[in-house]
C-alpha cells in the first residue's frame, strides 16, 4: 500500500507490486481530501491486498473499521426528511393541485402545513429538513405577495371537483359552520376587526371564515368575512357564492342553532334551499312548547309537530339528559355561590345561560327561583331539528348527526395545522395564508380516506408523525464519486405508509 500526495494537496491511495525491483502500481484505491478519508482508503487498500493474495484476513476489526469509517463520515448534512415528498406530494399531485414553476412553492408550504405547522419563519425548518433548501423567509413573503387572485377559485374549484367524484358526482348535502381566526400582536384595520371571538381572544384583531364541507367532512369551499360579521349574517351570501361558482343545484343544508335566526331561515326559504337545522325547543313560543311536552318522546321513537318554520322534529337520548342535569346543576352551583357572596344584582336577572333561575326579592336582594330550576328537568335529553324537506324523522337526525365532521374541520384546521393564530398584516398574505390551510385541510382528509382504504389502522395524526420521520441517506461512493441515495431501513408503521396504493 502507498500514499501519494497530490499537488492539489489530496492523497491518492493506491496498491503496488514490485515487478522485476520497480514498484509498478496495481490499483488505486481512491484520492483522500480529509484525515478520515484517508484513514477509510487505507484500511479499503489492505483488504484489497489481502483479497488478491487469496488469504483470509486475519484482522476482522478492518472490516469493522471500515464501516466505523463510513459511519463517522455521515452528518446531519447528509440526511433528509423525504416522507413528505415520498406521499403527501402524491396525494397532492392526484387531487390535481398545480406543481411545476412557481407553483411547487405552493405545494412545498401546503405539504409545511402537514408535517411542521407554524409560522413562516417555522416553515424555514421544513425546507432545510425536507427538501434540503435554505431560504430566506422574504422569499416566502415574496411568493405570497405574488400569489394572484385567480389561485383560491382555483384550489376551490380543484376540490369541489375532488370531492364531488368521491361523492360519486353528488353533493345531495352541504354542512355549514363559521369560525373566528385571530391575529397576534397586530393592529385592526378595515379587514381585521376586533370582535366576539370563540378562543376568548376578544383583544386581538380578528378575521371570520365560513366554511362548507360535504359529507364525511370533505371539503367543498370557504369565505372570508370582516372581523366583526355576525354569524348569522354569513350562511345566504356564501351558499349563493357557492352556487354561482359551481353551477349546481340548492343542496340541503345542515347547520347548527347558532346559525338558526329568523333572517336566515326566511332567507333559506326565499332562495328555494331545503334546510336541517339545530331547533332551540324551550325557545319557542308557550302554545309550541306545550305542545313538545306532551309528546312525551322516548329514546328511538323521535315525534313531531307544526311549527312556523315548517316542521319541528323531536328526539331524546338518555345520555343528553344526564348531561343536561348536570350542566344545569354546575350552572346551579355558580349562581348559588355568586348569591351567597353578594355577587349579583338586579342587572344579572334575564334569560341568558342559567340567570333566567334569578329572581328579585323585595327591592334589592336577588335569589334562585328552585321551582324554575326543577321545572326546567322536562326539557333534559330533547332534541330539536327545524326542517323544511319531506325526509323521514330518522333521515333528519342522522343528517344533522354528521355536523360534528365541520367541527372537526375546524378542529383539524385550529389544531393540527395551526391556521392561527395568523402572524400576517396585508390582506393578500391573510387570504393566502388561508388557501395554503384549506389545501392543507383536502390533502389531510384524502390521506384519512387512504388510511381507511388501505386498511392502515393509524389515524391521520400518527401517520403524519411517521411519515415527517421518513429519513434518507445521501452519500459519495469513495471510487467512482458517484453520489447516492438510500432510505433509511423504516419501521413497520412508515413501510405501511410508504406501500400505501395512492
Amino acid at each position: 500500500m502507498r500514499k501519494n500526495k497530490n499537488k492539489s494537496g489530496s492523497v491518492s491511495i493506491q496498491v503496488v507490486q514490485k515487478v522485476k525491483r520497480k514498484n509498478k502500481v496495481f490499483k488505486t484505491i481512491g484520492i483522500a481530501h480529509t484525515k478520515r478519508e484517508e484513514d477509510l482508503l487505507i484500511l479499503l487498500a489492505h483488504n484489497e491486498i489481502e483479497r488478491l493474495k487469496g488469504v483470509p484476513s486475519l484482522f476482522i476489526e478492518h472490516d469493522d473499521l471500515v464501516v466505523e469509517g463510513f459511519v463517522g463520515s455521515i452528518s446531519n448534512e447528509h440526511l433528509q426528511n423525504v416522507g413528505a415528498e415520498l406521499i403527501l406530494a402524491r396525494i397532492y399531485q392526484k387531487i390535481g393541485f398545480p406543481v411545476g414553476g412557481s407553483r411547487d412553492y405552493f405545494k412545498s408550504l401546503v405539504l409545511c402545513r402537514l408535517v411542521c405547522p407554524g409560522s413562516k419563519l417555522k416553515t424555514l425548518e421544513y425546507f432545510k429538513k425536507h427538501l434540503n433548501l435554505d431560504i430566506s423567509v422574504y422569499s416566502i413573503y415574496r411568493y405570497l405577495d405574488q400569489v394572484d387572485q385567480s389561485l383560491k377559485p382555483s384550489i376551490e374549484k380543484i376540490t369541489f371537483e375532488y370531492t364531488k367524484k368521491l361523492l360519486n358526482g353528488q353533493i345531495g348535502v352541504v354542512f355549514y359552520d363559521m369560525t373566528t381566526l385571530y391575529f397576534e400582536a397586530s393592529e385592526p384595520d378595515d379587514y381585521r376587526i376586533p370582535g366576539f371571538n370563540k378562543d376568548g381572544k376578544h383583544q386581538h384583531p380578528q378575521i371570520m371564515i365560513g366554511l362548507l364541507v360535504s359529507n364525511h367532512g370533505y371539503p367543498i369551499g370557504y369565505q372570508i368575512f370582516e372581523g366583526n360579521t355576525s354569524e348569522t349574517k354569513t350562511l345566504i351570501p356564501v351558499l349563493e357564492s357557492f352556487q354561482k361558482k359551481f353551477d349546481i343545484d340548492r343542496p340541503i343544508i345542515v347547520a347548527d342553532a347558532a346559525m338558526l335566526s329568523q333572517i336566515n331561515i326566511d332567507g333559506l326559504g326565499k332562495h328555494g334551499y331545503h334546510y336541517i337545522l339545530g331547533g332551540r325547543v324551550k325557545n319557542e313560543t308557550e302554545a309550541l312548547k306545550q305542545q313538545v311536552i306532551a309528546l312525551n318522546v322516548v329514546e328511538g321513537q323521535p315525534q313531531e309537530v307544526k311549527s312556523k318554520n315548517g316542521r319541528l322534529i323531536v328526539s331524546y337520548s338518555s345520555s343528553r339528559a344526564k348531561k343536561d342535569e348536570k350542566n344545569r346543576e354546575k350552572g346551579l352551583k355558580r349562581l348559588e355561590a355568586k348569591v351567597k357572596n353578594g355577587k349579583l344584582n338586579k342587572d344579572q336577572i334575564n334569560n341568558r345561560g342559567y340567570n333566567k333561575y334569578l329572581k328579585l326579592e323585595g327591592e334589592a336582594k336577588v335569589s334562585i327561583d328552585y321551582q324554575k330550576y326543577t321545572a326546567d328537568k322536562v326539557w333534559d335529553g330533547l332534541k330539536g331539528y327545524v326542517t323544511n324537506t319531506k325526509l323521514s324523522k330518522e333521515e333528519i337526525i342522522g343528517q344533522y348527526s354528521q355536523l360534528w365532521q365541520i367541527e372537526k374541520a375546524f378542529r383539524i384546521s385550529k389544531t393540527d395545522l395551526r391556521i392561527r393564530p395568523v402572524y400576517h398584516r396585508l390582506k393578500n398574505r391573510i387570504e393566502a395564508h388561508i388557501c395554503l390551510c384549506f389545501a392543507a385541510y383536502t390533502v389531510y382528509k384524502e390521506l384519512e380516506r387512504l388510511l381507511a382504504v388501505n386498511q392502515i389502522k393509524l389515524s391521520p395524526e400518527k401517520a403524519l408523525n411517521e411519515i415527517k420521520e421518513i429519513k434518507q441517506l445521501k452519500y459519495t461512493l469513495p471510487k467512482s464519486k458517484e453520489i447516492k441515495t438510500k432510505i433509511l431501513k423504516p419501521t413497520q408503521e412508515q413501510e405501511w405508509l410508504l406501500n400505501m396504493k395512492i
